[in-house]
C-alpha cells in the first residue's frame, strides 16, 4: 500500500464529507511527482481527443475546479471536473453524503453544490496543460429554463476545457432527469447545437442508468442528429438492490460505487447496440478493476471513468487498472486500447 492509499484509509474514518473536503485540500498542496509515462499499448481516442490511456476521473470529486493540477498527476487519462452552475448554489442540507462500505458503494444527495461559473472559469484558465481536462454542466435548483444554463455554461467555457459533459441525469435536481425524454432533449442539444457556433470543442451527454433500452436509443438518435459527440453511460441510480447491506441503504439519493455494476452495464449495452459505432460512449459506473474496465471497453466503450472505487482502493487503483488492462489488452493481440472498443460485440 502506497502512501497516497494509507490517506485514503485514514480519510475513511472521518465523516464522508469532511474526507471528501480534506481530499480536495491535500491534491491542492501536495507536492506529487509526476506520474510514469504510459504504456504504449494504453493509447486511445475519444472524439478526436488523443488519451495515453482510456482510464479517467468521473465527475463529482473536483466540483469546483480546485485541484486540476493534482489529479493531473494521479495517471488519469484524463479528468473531469464540475458539476457547475451557472450561480453558486450550497446544495441540499447535511447529511447528504454516505458511505455504503459494507457494500462499497456511496450514495449522495448533493445537489449540485458549487462555487458558480465565474469561480470555476477562472480556475480553468489557470489549469495544468498536457491532460485533458473536461467540465460537467449542471443547472441551477431554481431554475425554470434549464437548458439556458447549459448554454450559459458552454458558451462562458468556451476555450478553457478540452471538452464539456451536459449532465443532465443527477437525481439530486428537481426535473433535472426530464430532459432525457425526445422532446426536450431536442430542444436542449438543438440549443447548445446553436450555441456552439462553430466551436469545435466536443460536447458529451451523461445519461441516466435508470432508463430502458429503447429510451436510451432514443437519447443516441437525438445526440447523433444535433452533432453530439460523446455518450456517458452512466450517472447514480436510484434503484436500491436487495443484495444492499449497509444501514444506509435507505438514505435518498443517486447510489454509485460497485451495485450499480449491472445497470451500467445493461445502459452501456443499450447505448452501443443503438449506436452501433456512430456515437462514442465512455463507460461510468461501478469500474474497480483492470477487467471491469476491460469488459466496458470490449462492450463498446472508448474510455472509462472512476470515482467511488476510488474512495475504497485509495488513488493507487488508477495505476493498478491500467497496470492490469495493459496486460489483458496485450494477452488478446490488441495493439492498442482503442482497437479493443466493441471486440465482444
Amino acid at each position: 500500500m502506497g502512501l497516497s492509499d494509507i490517506g485514503a484509509a485514514v480519510l475513511r474514518r472521518l465523516d464522508p464529507e469532511t474526507a471528501h473536503r480534506l481530499a480536495i485540500l491535500a491534491l491542492k498542496v501536495a507536492p506529487l511527482p509526476a506520474p510514469p509515462a504510459d504504456d504504449p499499448v494504453l493509447t486511445t481516442t475519444v472524439a478526436g481527443l488523443p488519451l495515453s490511456n482510456p482510464v479517467g476521473l468521473a465527475a463529482g470529486l473536483d466540483k469546483n475546479g480546485e485541484a486540476l493540477r493534482g489529479l493531473a498527476r494521479l495517471g488519469f487519462g484524463f479528468v473531469e471536473c464540475g458539476s457547475v452552475t451557472p450561480r453558486p448554489q450550497p446544495g441540499n442540507p447535511r447529511p447528504r453524503l454516505f458511505r455504503l462500505s459494507e457494500d462499497a458503494a456511496i450514495i449522495n444527495r448533493m445537489g449540485f453544490n458549487n462555487e458558480g461559473l465565474e469561480a470555476f472559469a477562472d480556475r480553468l484558465a489557470r489549469r495544468p496543460r498536457g491532460t485533458v481536462i473536461g467540465a460537467n454542466l449542471g443547472a441551477n435548483k431554481e431554475t425554470e429554463d434549464k437548458a439556458a444554463d447549459y448554454v450559459a455554461g458552454l458558451t462562458r467555457l468556451r476555450g478553457l476545457a478540452d471538452y464539456v459533459t451536459v449532465n443532465v441525469s443527477s437525481p439530486n435536481t428537481p426535473g433535472l432527469r426530464d430532459l432525457q425524454g425526445r422532446a426536450a432533449l431536442d430542444d436542449l442539444l438543438g440549443r447548445l447545437a446553436e450555441a456552439r457556433a462553430g466551436d469545435r470543442t466536443p460536447v458529451f451527454l451523461k445519461i441516466a442508468p435508470d432508463l430502458t433500452a429503447s429510451e436510451i436509443g432514443l437519447i443516441v438518435e437525438a445526440g447523433l442528429d444535433h452533432g453530439l459527440d460523446a455518450l456517458i453511460v452512466s450517472n447514480t441510480t436510484l434503484d436500491r438492490p436487495e443484495t444492499l447491506l449497509s444501514p444506509h441503504r435507505g438514505e435518498a439519493g443517486g447510489l454509485s460505487g460497485a451495485p450499480l455494476k449491472p445497470r451500467a452495464r445493461a445502459a452501456l449495452n443499450a447505448a452501443a447496440e443503438a449506436a452501433a459505432g456512430r456515437l462514442p460512449l465512455i463507460a461510468v459506473g461501478g469500474i474497480d478493476s483492470g477487467a471491469e474496465a476491460y469488459d466496458r471497453i470490449r462492450a463498446g466503450a472508448s474510455a472509462v471513468q472512476l470515482y467511488s472505487a476510488l474512495v475504497y482502493e485509495g488513488p493507487g487503483l488508477v495505476g493498478r487498472i491500467k497496470r492490469d488492462l495493459a496486460a489483458r489488452l496485450r494477452a488478446d493481440g490488441f495493439s492498442t486500447a482503442a482497437e479493443a472498443v466493441g471486440s465482444a460485440r
